[in-house]
């Protein structure tokens, strides 16, 4: 197996991309689909933005660094991962913030229905949004109905305004089928709005030839943008001449530098902006980008899933590790780039596992999460992780009370 797994590394056509990531030494990370590593271009670029563009040339860089056209150029570098053409990605705020747009947008786009139809166990900030619009406006106005995920494709009915998902479950990594349910759901007029947080930069997407509606997506997961980075907003250009978001704030004016007090939006995906962006988090994620110039999507989803299947052919082998539960597909072609496992004591194998120089992640309340970036993790970082894996549950080293004290980030 071991000269299997050198060799796996030496054919890695993505192998030279790990060397673009300021990665710390006898670390292995296996949680870049909750925060992704570090770009050296990120922090070469934060300090050109600080120092010199910033440092030097003061306001006057809004234009002499075109600072202001950022939202849009990074979005344009985005849009070809999610499958989009230019001019329908804009890069600005959080999913949350973006969310709230796009469902009052559609919702305001379906005046005769009301319904927000999502599932049991999406992403909790998801339903937040609608359950806060639902608030805002009233039952009458805005009405989630959050189904079991094998009773979606029921729910789907002709007073349903919008179909709100997430493509890739933060839980347990399924991937939805994008291309039935959009399909299923425009059938009865429902506007479908997907959150990719954990597939864009992970999986190929098709927005445009799927004909999906709208989408928000982070920068700070597979895109590797640092904590916080700005999310992002696709809006298929056939709706651009049909919507009103609700934050009218003024970089999402027509003009915003006419200081008008009427408020006129601007014409397509910017009309998406609202406030004044942060520039040093936009060239993060700008410089970011950069790695995919050249990366062939369809590559980082085949090493994706080569990766996940050696992780689960390596825990096969040990009889300790079967304790640890499988709750992701076992369909490679249903998962996304995850394995989740459940465990009783899993935040404290978390921790132990941190500890001994392995970074998963605990999702409650019994999840162990185990992400993949094929960027920069090597096949031997999975054999090792597995060791380390083994050790900690053969030994119950994750017992010891320390490990059990629990931080407010889990």
């Amino acid at each position: 197996m071991t000269q299997n797994i050198e060799q796996l590394d030496r054919l890695d056509s993505l192998s030279a991309i790990r060397g673009h990531f300021a990665l710390p030494d006898n670390t292995i990370y296996l949680d870049g689909n909750s925060l992704g590593a570090l770009p050296k271009a990120s922090a070469e670029r934060v300090h050109d933005v600080v120092n010199r563009q910033w440092g030097d040339d003061l306001i006057s860089a809004w234009n002499k660094h075109s600072w202001i056209d950022l939202p849009l150029t990074v979005g344009d570098k985005i849009a070809p991962l999610l499958g989009a053409a230019s001019g329908q990605v804009v890069v600005t705020d959080s999913i949350s913030v973006n969310l709230f747009k796009l469902l009052i947008t559609a919702l305001n786009m379906q005046p005769d229905r009301h319904i927000v139809v999502s599932e049991q166990g999406n992403f909790p900030t998801d339903l937040y949004m609608v359950q806060g619009i639902e608030a805002l406006l009233g039952e009458n106005h805005c009405k989630l109905n959050a189904v079991p995920t094998e009773a979606l494709v029921d729910a789907l009915t002709e007073d349903v305004a919008v179909l709100m998902l997430t493509h890739i479950n933060f839980r347990s990594g399924r991937i939805h089928d994008m291309q039935r349910l959009t399909r299923l759901a425009q059938a009865k007029g429902i506007l479908v709005i997907w959150d990719l947080a954990h597939s864009a930069g992970a999986v190929p997407l098709e927005l445009d030839a799927l004909h999906v509606d709208f989408a928000v997506g982070c920068g700070y997961k597979y895109l590797n943008g640092g904590p916080g980075a700005p999310a992002f907003i696709y809006a298929a250009s056939r709706h651009h001449a049909h919507i009103r978001q609700p934050l009218s704030g003024w970089m999402g004016h027509a003009n915003p530098f006419a200081f008008s007090e009427s408020y006129q939006p601007a014409e397509g995906i910017r009309q998406f902006l609202t406030g004044t962006p942060s520039i040093i988090a936009m060239a993060a994620l700008d410089a970011a980008l950069d790695v995919y110039a050249d990366t062939d999507m369809q590559a980082v989803r085949d090493k994706s899933v080569k990766l996940t299947e050696l992780f689960l052919s390596l825990k096969n082998e040990h009889a300790c590790l079967s304790e640890l539960e499988l709750q992701s597909p076992v369909d490679t072609a249903q998962r996304g780039s995850q394995l989740s496992f459940s465990h009783k004591d899993a935040y404290a194998i978390c921790q132990a596992l941190i500890e001994h120089g392995v970074i998963p992640d605990f999702r409650a309340p019994d999840i162990v999460r185990f992400g993949f970036t094929p960027l920069y993790l090597r096949y031997s970082d999975i054999a090792q992780a597995i060791d380390v894996l083994v050790t900690i549950m053969d030994e119950k080293r994750y017992s010891h009370p320390k490990y059990n004290e629990r931080s407010t980030v889990t």
